[in-house]
């Protein structure tokens, strides 16, 4: 672990959020993207090993949330961080427009079957809050149910759905289900740019659509609604961190050192064997040396 210092990522729990407090371009003591690969691949490596004392020790779960808006980096984000990690011990689950037998469940349900076992590191790709995110700023897409019309009533309706999402991981939480929760924070000019790269090169065309354009006019609610559900939701549990995104390169190397910190902290062991397995072992050495 590279020792890189994230506690000025973490959203601190019942934290006011202001997303113009925290800059988009930062990264640290790291001025170009070559200075930081040789510390991406000791945590990639790190996570690795850790990750398998995890799956051995069949204790914890470790689940990673990962929000954004498009072009923020999202996939390649995983596909760069997880690279060292055993596809046995890790499942990837992206969340997108709900299918119909999803709206037929309750909002959590889908997320909820998707939570990773014991063992595992899961990882969604989008989550349960684009129903804090999403849904609110295009209230059409509230299943099953009428938004009030007041704006009391209505501030209330999302604290209450806000709420239900924090005890929905303070229970995961208690029965050994890890959260930590990640907003890569892009600026409207970077995201801009993408799309345009998106445009521009042909192998990029089908990551892009011109619903994605008209969705930057809703920026400013998007903002907003990501700001106060973090205040809402981040936990000493089950934090969120506000990561830089306009730098890929620095992106992935922030995650990648909280995720380590997180996985350390959980005091993982491989699991010791008992008499009797040790006595098996030890036949089987018999067994094995005295092969010719």
């Amino acid at each position: 672990m590279i020792g890189m210092k994230t506690d000025r990522f973490i959203v601190p729990e019942f934290g006011e959020v202001d997303l113009k407090d925290h800059p988009t371009d930062y990264t640290g003591d790291y001025d170009e993207k070559e200075d930081s690969l040789d510390d991406l691949a000791k945590n990639v490596e790190k996570m690795g090993e850790l990750q398998n004392i995890l799956y051995a020790q069949n204790v914890h779960a470790l689940l990673v949330v990962i929000q954004a808006m498009d072009a923020a980096g999202k996939d390649s984000l995983i596909a760069h961080v997880m690279t060292g990690v055993n596809p046995q011990g890790c499942q990837v689950t992206s969340f997108k427009q709900p299918s119909l037998e999803e709206l037929d469940h309750h909002y959590l349900w889908r997320c909820d079957k998707a939570l990773p076992g014991k063992g595992m590191i899961g990882i969604f790709n989008r989550s349960h809050y684009e129903e804090v995110l999403v849904v609110r700023v295009h209230p059409q897409y509230l299943a099953g149910q009428r938004l009030p019309t007041s704006p009391d009533t209505e501030k209330d309706f999302w604290n209450k759905r806000c709420q239900q999402i924090r005890d929905w991981e303070d229970m995961l939480t208690a029965n050994g289900t890890h959260v930590i929760k990640f907003f890569l924070h892009v600026s409207k000019d970077e995201q801009k740019k993408r799309f345009l790269d998106r445009i521009d090169e042909p192998d990029k065309n089908w990551k892009f659509s011109a619903g994605d354009a008209k969705e930057r006019a809703y920026w400013d609610k998007y903002m907003a609604a990501y700001s106060e559900a973090m205040e809402l939701t981040s936990s000493d549990a089950s934090p969120w961190y506000i990561i830089p995104a306009d730098k890929k390169w620095f992106t992935r190397l922030a995650v990648s050192e909280i995720i380590v910190k997180k996985l350390e902290s959980l005091n993982l062991k491989y699991p010791k064997v008992d008499e009797k397995a040790k006595a098996d072992l030890d036949e089987a050495k018999k067994i094995l040396e005295s092969e010719a």
